[in-house]
């Protein structure tokens, strides 16, 4: 029979395990957040998308699996790259090459990050259409799920629901499903939605859990108090887009990038 002695140096070892796991995930990710390869304009924006606090917050080890939907420029594939490189596997969805060319052209130029830029190596690029027309990735075979400001769009499309049910499919039972996304004023309509680039915090949260999501924790790392979100171009007025070009640049530069909700769904 093990002595009490014996249990409390197995806890101990196996605390100071998990401790070490710990900490080396959060230097690991530090590591890929301060990586000085980083497009120098993307790290600018660090100071209004908060990586190293929203990433904590979804609670991602580099062992995961991981699916980032609508990659888009690659902004957080630049970080979650290098990340998973070594004992992960990061997959993404871009746009279909076969949509348009605005969407050819933005597919385009994301391959070849994928062959030339060393913080892109390893990932899987995989097409996700909108609404989806087939599976973006083999049911029950990815442990998180994470998507960047890109609600609105799949609303816009009328294909929210949609997109946020493969990212469902494609989890394991217990996986997460991470959520960074303009916030709209409760009680905005959906045509304004539609719109502007905002969604409602509630919205978001109603369509997810329709789903079988389960809401566990939400944050405010990515709130702006400043962001009144009655612009003129909608969210594309404001940094990092300036749709309105050179016109009150300095009003919407003191404003910073949207108000947005931060959300952690489980299946």
């Amino acid at each position: 029979m093990k002595t009490s002695y014996q249990l409390f140096s197995k806890y101990i070892f196996l605390f100071g395990l998990l401790s070490s796991s710990f900490a080396f995930a959060d230097d690991l990710l530090k590591a890929a957040i301060n990586n000085p390869d980083r497009n120098p304009l993307y790290v600018k924006r660090d100071q209004f998308r908060h990586p190293y606090e929203t990433l904590s917050f979804f609670q991602i080890n580099p062992s995961m699996s991981v699916l980032e939907l609508a990659a888009g420029g690659g902004w957080y594939t630049e970080i979650l790259g290098p990340y998973f490189k070594d004992s992960g596997k990061l997959v993404v969805t871009h746009y279909n090459p076969d949509a348009g060319k605005y969407f050819k052209r933005s597919r385009d130029a994301y391959e070849k990050k994928v062959l030339n830029n060393p913080l892109f190596q390893g990932i899987k690029v995989v097409t996700g259409n909108i609404p989806p027309t087939e599976p973006y990735i083999q049911s029950e075979s990815i442990d998180m799920v994470l998507t960047f400001r890109n609600l609105h769009n799949w609303l816009a499309r009328d294909s929210m629901k949609e997109v946020m049910n493969e990212a469902y499919q494609a989890l394991k039972p217990g996986g997460y499903f991470g959520v960074v996304e303009h916030r709209a004023p409760e009680g905005s309509s959906l045509a304004f939605m539609k719109t502007s680039g905002y969604v409602t915090q509630s919205l978001a949260i109603k369509v997810a859990e329709s789903i079988g999501f389960e809401l566990i924790a939400t944050s405010e790392i990515n709130a702006n108090n400043k962001d009144t979100k009655d612009h003129p171009k909608g969210v594309w007025t404001l940094p990092p887009s300036y749709r309105l070009k050179d016109k009150d640049r300095s009003k919407y530069e003191a404003i910073g990038e949207s108000d947005r909700m931060t959300l952690l769904f489980k299946k």
